[in-house]
Order: structure tokens, then C-alpha cells, then sequence
């Protein structure tokens, strides 16, 4: 009797970790039970999110994009629903596609759910991702934690956040329920939400959770939406005064380096890891995706 594996890596990008799926073709059927499975802590691989690592000709979603970006980040949730962006994951990604031999270290393209995203390999180790602009939607929100209610600054990265800034990080209570927010419908298809305290001058911390995976070590695009949002409220917007600003942003799992531009580009610095390689019965998934 044969059996068919399927190759797999780990990675992390400060402490947020990944299990990545190379399948450059696209042909891996992936339904949320397998992914969640996959990303199972006791009885799989265990991770935050999926990498599905395909060529953007390959996939549907991706490939309007394939002229722009030869690599589709096909991005999933521990629970197997599907997200618009993982801001450590690209990173992590653009790391796997060098350790994979597909790029050399510099500069490449990523495409994404959230759009493409311009990568810098730096050979130090340090991976910097263009996130974008930050758009901040209409509207008043709120989130909670046990009997304390927060105003929250409404910041989409591609996808949605509410940033909260509270007076300690123990605030926020336990991540791995999502915090209420308020109204509901500011957030049709749910949000991250992102706790911040102070730290120094242009230097914050944060915890978060994230939609779908609960309580993570680190979220890329929750540490935009909290460089942003102090940036505002400390009345930094280098639209208004020319100069772009950088603040440090501390997370569980590690600090990245986040930087805004008088035009509204994000740049993100920081590590991503490739810690494993292995194999797991292709039945195995198979037999998952059906429990």
C-alpha cells in the first residue's frame, strides 16, 4: 500500500506562525475543516494561519494579478476561514519563496487578497513589506472587554481594525473570545481588535485578536493599524507635516518598525523565520477535510 505525502514548512514572523503549503500549481484542495485541522495545536501541525503558496496564474482570486506578481499568498485563518491579508505572513512568505529558491534576496511582488504587496528581502534577516495606505471608514465604534468600554479608531490595512488605546495591556482580559464591538454594523464580517498602551515617545505595545484565530503572538496589520492610529493621536500625520514617521511597536511575540509616508505608503520591518520542513500523509488531510 502507498501513500501519497505532501510537503510542508514552518515559519514565524515575531512569534505569529505559519504553516506553509507549497503548491504552485494549485492543486491542493484546501476546505476550512483541513486548514483548521492543520493548524490544530494537539491533534495537527499547529499554527495561527496557512501560507498556500501558489503561482497567481494558478489561481482564480489571483490571476488579474499575475503580471504584476508571479506568487499568490493565499492566505487562511486557524480556522479555516479565508482572510484578505496577513501582514507577518507576507513576510514569512516572501522568506519561504527565498529559502525555496524562487527569489534571490531584494525586491519582489506578492499578490494577495488585500492587492499586491511590494516586498524587501533584506539578506540581515529583517523581511520590509509595502502594506499600502490605511483608510479609516466613517463612523464611531466601540469595543469591550468584561465591564470596560473603550472609543476605538476604525482603521482598514486591507482588512478591518479597531484600535483601542487603554491605560494596561491586562485590559483587554482573555483574547482568545473576541472582544463586543459596537454597532455591529461596522463590522459585518467581524474585525481585529488591537489594545495599546505607551511605551516611550513613537513607541507603543499591543496585544490583539485576530479575527478568526483568536489571541496571536503578533498580527503585521494590527501593528499598522496601531502605528497609524498613534500617529494620529499624537498629531503626527506626515500628510499634514511632510516628514514621514516611524514608531516601534512592541508585541508579544516581538517588535516591528513601522514607518508612514507623507503619501500615505506603510512600510513594515521586521524578522521572518523558516524553523521546519516535513511531510504529512496526503489521506491524512483528505480524511480531515470530511471529520
Amino acid at each position: 500500500m502507498t501513500h501519497t505525502t505532501l510537503s510542508f514548512l514552518k515559519g514565524h514572523g515575531t512569534e505569529n506562525d505559519f504553516v506553509i503549503l507549497p503548491d504552485p500549481d494549485n492543486a491542493l484542495e484546501l476546505p476550512a475543516s483541513a486548514v483548521a485541522k492543520l493548524c490544530d495545536r494537539r491533534a495537527g501541525i499547529g499554527a495561527d494561519g496557512v501560507l498556500h503558496v501558489v503561482r497567481s496564474a494558478a489561481h482564480p482570486e489571483a490571476a488579474h494579478l499575475a503580471g504584476e506578481a508571479e506568487w499568490f499568498m493565499d492566505y487562511r485563518n486557524s480556522d479555516g476561514s479565508v482572510a484578505e491579508m496577513c501582514g507577518n505572513g507576507v513576510r514569512v512568505f516572501a522568506r519561504y519563496l527565498q529559502h525555496a529558491g524562487h527569489v534571490e534576496p531584494g525586491d519582489l511582488a506578492v499578490a494577495t487578497r488585500g492587492g499586491v504587496k511590494h516586498v524587501h528581502l533584506d539578506k540581515t534577516g529583517d523581511v520590509t513589506v509595502s502594506m499600502g495606505r490605511a483608510a479609516f471608514p466613517d463612523g464611531e465604534v466601540t469595543v469591550s472587554a468584561g465591564a470596560k468600554t473603550w472609543p476605538a479608531l476604525n482603521v482598514d490595512m486591507g482588512n478591518p481594525h479597531a484600535v483601542a488605546f487603554v491605560d494596561s495591556l491586562d485590559d483587554a482580559g482573555n483574547l482568545y473570545t473576541a472582544p463586543a464591538f459596537s454597532p455591529e454594523a461596522a463590522y459585518p464580517a467581524g474585525v481585529n481588535v488591537e489594545f495599546v498602551v505607551d511605551r516611550g515617545p513613537r513607541h507603543v505595545a499591543m496585544r490583539v485578536h485576530e479575527r478568526g484565530s483568536g489571541e496571536t503572538r503578533s498580527c503585521g496589520t494590527g501593528a499598522c493599524a496601531v502605528a497609524v492610529a498613534a500617529i494620529r493621536r499624537d498629531g503626527a500625520d506626515p500628510a499634514v507635516t511632510g516628514d514621514p514617521v516611524t514608531y516601534t511597536v512592541d508585541l508579544p511575540g516581538g517588535t516591528l518598525v513601522i514607518t508612514e509616508h507623507p503619501d500615505g505608503r506603510i512600510d513594515m520591518t521586521g524578522p521572518a523565520v523558516i524553523v521546519a520542513a516535513g511531510e504529512f500523509d496526503a489521506a491524512w488531510l483528505t480524511e480531515t477535510a470530511f471529520a
